[in-house]
């Protein structure tokens, strides 16, 4: 019987005592980062937007096929840090993204 076999960590969601390498498995998969259509984003990819998004506090909209270039991942797995030429600091949500 292997360590990892003998290690249990008890997790609150489901109340249950479930092995180690197994909660290790979920966090990581909780962890990934994926675009509107489920495909994993990374730092650096470049997206594109699938619907115009009105930008709070610029008083502009970005329209639908922008080309977003060298995105970065944030603590939140449902959004991302990038920039526009117009708009810096821009934070988007990955439900209107589309890796290229």
């Amino acid at each position: 019987m292997a360590a990892d076999d003998d290690d249990y960590i008890y997790d609150e969601a489901t109340g249950e005592w479930r092995p180690a390498s197994e909660m290790a498995a979920l966090a990581a998969k909780a962890a990934e980062v994926v675009d509107s259509a489920g495909t994993v984003l990374a730092d650096g990819d470049s997206v594109t937007l699938i619907k115009d998004l009105k930008v709070k506090g610029a008083g502009q909209t970005l329209k639908q096929g922008t080309v977003i270039k060298s995105i970065r991942l944030t603590d939140n797995p449902e959004e991302i840090d990038c920039r526009h030429d117009a708009i810096k600091g821009l934070v988007l949500r990955t439900e209107f993204v589309r890796k290229r």
